[in-house]
């Protein structure tokens, strides 16, 4: 049986970063679901599935076996047996993921195949739904958040890095409209379960973080 992390929380609040530094400090596989989703979408492509082709792409991506493994530690994303980092994140796989992973038959797919893993290994998993619909059973699970403010303060920084030219303002306003969308959508809406702990980061680190969730596995094992 493995022990399951479940980290939920709105876009920019720090996630994946998080979560990829708990289990990376564990040993516990971080589950990169995106990355599942662009191996589904590989997947589609090489099928010569057409996205817009709603019924073809129920039909074949029960026909897709995606799991990931660490080795040398380094994450490997297995397409029915294949390791297919090379290829994911290509600008077609990206496009055929943004249309496919709306798909709902694709999606039930693959939190079947995420529960698979949950169930055989220890995980740290993040998203939007994760503790609500993936793993409601996850001995840990975190709602992660920022406010709004601080959250594009974070993605202004990453983005100046870069040299690119933006208003906080309009990146602000962008966040607020996606957790508006994230949180009224239809299928798994963004939302906090009721057994999950707040975790506010707005003015912590990210090691601060870390360290709280790792205290709530230790006192959970």
């Amino acid at each position: 049986m493995g022990f399951n992390i479940a980290i939920d929380g709105p876009a920019g609040a720090g996630k994946s970063t998080i979560a990829k530094k708990v289990a990376k400090q564990l040993g516990y596989i971080y589950v990169d679901t995106g990355a599942m989703y662009r191996a589904m979408a590989l997947f589609l492509l090489k099928e010569k599935v057409e996205p817009k082709d709603t019924e073809a792409v129920n039909e074949k991506c029960r026909e897709a076996d995606i799991t990931i493994r660490y080795e040398n530690g380094e994450q490997v994303v297995y397409l029915n047996g294949e390791n297919v980092n090379a290829y994911l994140r290509t600008e077609q796989v990206g496009n055929m993921a943004s249309v496919t992973s709306a798909n709902p038959n694709v999606r039930k797919k693959l939190v079947e195949l995420q529960q698979k893993l949950a169930a055989g290994a220890d995980v740290v998993m993040d998203g939007r739904d994760i503790g609500t619909c993936v793993l409601p059973d996850a001995e840990v699970k975190v709602y992660l958040t920022a406010s709004s403010r601080v959250r594009a303060k974070r993605r202004y920084d990453e983005l100046t890095a870069k040299g690119e030219v933006c208003d906080i303002n309009v990146i602000e306003k962008d966040i607020i409209e996606r957790d508006h969308q994230d949180m009224t959508r239809e299928i798994s809406p963004l939302r906090q379960a009721e057994d999950a702990v707040l975790i506010d980061s707005s003015d912590m680190t990210i090691d601060e973080v870390a360290v709280q969730i790792m205290e709530l596995a230790g006192q959970k094992r």
